[in-house]
């Protein structure tokens, strides 16, 4: 994901895995309120590159109670890889999640 710095402006990339939940991405951080989170709230859009590929959206934070299934969903697309940061912080509060809607 490409998000652009509040302060600077400048581009922010950060390693993401999108969860797909009944056709709709969603972006969720594992390490609760991180740098890209307060960025990507600030500037209310971002940039997913990937193989060549641009795909501009707007992101939408998704409320603590529909968090869930989304988090469910990430978890099984990522892996094992993010289970030790869902054991440090396992309330789906702890977890912004955002849905990804296209430009």
């Amino acid at each position: 994901m490409v998000v652009p710095g509040r302060s600077t402006g400048a581009e922010q990339h950060i390693p993401v895995v999108p969860a797909d939940v009944d056709g709709t991405r969603h972006l969720v951080s594992t390490r609760g309120e991180s740098e890209w989170v307060r960025n990507l709230r600030s500037a209310g859009t971002a940039e997913l590159r990937r193989k060549g590929t641009t795909e501009r959206f707007r992101a939408v934070e998704v409320p603590v109670d529909e968090r869930g299934p989304i988090i469910d969903r990430y978890r099984a697309t990522a892996g094992r890889t993010v289970t030790t940061y869902f054991k440090r912080l396992p309330d789906a509060a702890d977890h912004p999640t955002f849905r990804l809607e296209p430009l």
